[in-house]
């Protein structure tokens, strides 16, 4: 038996394998991210300096499966707040103005904007105090906007990670079968 033609053609099959059972673990979840889109004071020009604050925050799902009862909780919650697009959602007011917005659902790939309007000295980063759904708690993402790769960049880019893969498998076979011959 030739060790080492078991090991070319089992390394990629191995690798395919366990690189499927790993995606399939992984992705199929929902996977809740929130991130801060704008955070701005507004003056009104009304003659006796008054000014507005206002922010937005995103709630996406970026997983494969559905996010069940997505909190959003807040320290204190402005009686002006919107979310974009309209979706079904309740508000449960607690003690000192704390709050939580519950949205009952958001599938695969949909997100939800709300936007926030109150007067200083009140800031952005007192009102929020986290974000979850049932599944998992939400990631908070520090953002810029960047350049997506186009698809034959990703191809590229699995292919590249899928032949690192299938080479490191390899030499872990030939390895452990010279372990394997020595202590025999």
């Amino acid at each position: 038996m030739d060790f080492e033609a078991i090991a070319k053609i089992g390394a990629p099959v191995l690798t395919a394998i366990v690189g499927f059972i790993l995606k399939s673990y992984f992705e199929a979840k929902p996977k809740l991210v929130t991130y801060l889109v704008h955070s701005t004071e507004i003056p009104l020009h009304d003659g006796n300096n008054t000014k507005v604050n206002t922010h937005s925050i995103v709630v996406s799902n970026t997983g494969k499966k559905t996010a069940n009862n997505i909190r959003i909780g807040h320290n204190l919650l402005p009686k002006s707040f919107q979310l974009f697009p309209q979706l079904t959602h309740e508000v449960t007011r607690g003690d000192n103005d704390s709050a939580e917005i519950l949205i009952p659902t958001l599938v695969p790939g949909e997100r939800v904007s709300i936007s926030y309007l109150y007067w200083p000295p009140l800031v952005w980063g007192q009102i929020h105090s986290y974000c979850k759904c049932d599944e998992t708690n939400a990631k908070y993402l520090n953002v810029a906007p960047t350049q997506q790769l186009t698809q034959f960049q990703n191809g590229i880019l699995l292919l590249l990670m899928f032949i690192g893969a299938t080479t490191i498998v390899y030499w872990l076979f030939l390895v452990v079968w010279a372990w394997i011959s020595t202590t025999a």
